[in-house]
């Protein structure tokens, strides 16, 4: 029988404190990046188990799945949260929710480190970027792992026909007559993916592109941050464009669209006559509110989601499947 690996065996082999491991697994913020990749390298190669997670194990039958998503920075990740609980609880499975900063970042050292905390049976990883080292750890770990509005070859995963959403969005301002043509983006901050802000952009383009709409005039804002306050400022790159012409507007979420319709209001400029302005996301709220939006099946991803981790955990050999939800567009008052 093999020896039980302690955490100090992962402090000695990693060179660091076991309080360095302990922080690098379940406080990871507080441990610099190259550290903590270290004690987790450590850790996987030893196939250390933490002795909270090894205890509960043994004195409970109870499963437990973690949803990790950026729902503090985006409400509509809030809102597959709640169809994801709605199928968790059905099952008697007990959740527990991890924040995530933005799905324009790359993964966060919270991700790295899910694998040797909390004692999960199961994840659900929405909206955040997985890489081959995180992929990796999750499949040697054997932690049942499905994916919503995120995509590996490894992984089953619900997601959006983003390129239809797109479309869709170029159709309708197309069709309204607009002249000049804007994708404002949160932008991507890393190069080792392609964010969903990147797949809406270039559905956008490619759609305008082939419904002959000129290279000259099609736009890129790139904003510094998704709030409204920067959909503001990018308003005003969008109000000098609309002298030369009348300008449709795609946001890659309701909040940026959001701050482009006050900046452009704040600056004098008719929308939708002069800009037509859609977002991206959908829901109740925007929709009363007017904004035209392409809308996302939200609470079903996230309940889509639920279902097949639930499946992947009675039967763990499940073959990887992707499930693509359709999107539609809700026309209000701003397009």
């Amino acid at each position: 029988m093999s020896a039980i690996v302690t955490i100090h065996d992962v402090a000695r082999e990693a060179a660091v404190s076991p309080a360095t491991v302990s922080n690098a697994m379940n406080r990871p913020g507080r441990v610099a990046a190259d550290t903590r990749a270290r004690v987790l390298a450590v850790a996987d190669r030893l196939g250390y188990i933490p002795h909270a997670v090894a205890a509960h194990r043994a004195r409970t039958a109870t499963s437990r799945v973690g949803i990790i998503a950026p729902f503090t920075t985006y409400a509509s990740f809030a809102t597959r949260i709640q169809g994801a609980l709605t199928v968790l609880s059905a099952d008697n499975l007990e959740a527990i929710v991890y924040d995530h900063p933005s799905a324009s970042r790359s993964p966060s050292p919270r991700l790295a480190s899910l694998p040797f905390s909390g004692n999960l049976d199961g994840l659900v990883i929405m909206g955040v970027p997985i890489d081959t080292g995180i992929a990796d750890r999750l499949l040697a770990r054997g932690l049942a792992t499905v994916l919503v509005d995120s995509r590996h070859p490894q992984f089953t995963s619900v997601v959006l026909d983003e390129e239809r959403g797109a479309t869709l969005a170029a159709e309708h301002l197309i069709g309204r007559g607009f002249e000049q043509f804007v994708y404002v983006t949160e932008g991507q901050r890393s190069k080792d993916y392609v964010s969903q802000g990147k797949r809406r952009l270039t559905g956008f383009v490619n759609a305008l592109r082939e419904r002959g709409v000129a290279e000259s005039a099609i736009h890129c804002i790139t904003a510094p941050s998704g709030n409204a306050k920067a959909g503001q400022a990018a308003a005003e790159h969008v109000a000098l464009l609309s002298r030369e012409g009348r300008v449709g507007v795609l946001c890659g979420h309701d909040t940026l669209a959001a701050g482009v319709l006050s900046g452009l209001r704040g600056r004098g400029v008719a929308v939708p006559d002069r800009v037509g302005v859609i977002g991206w996301d959908g829901g109740e709220v925007v929709e009363a509110l007017g904004l035209t939006t392409v809308r996302q099946p939200l609470v079903e991803s996230g309940r889509a989601g639920a279902e097949r981790l639930v499946a992947l955990l009675h039967n763990p050999t499940a073959p990887v499947e992707r499930v693509v939800l359709a999107p539609v567009l809700a026309e209000g008052i701003t397009s």
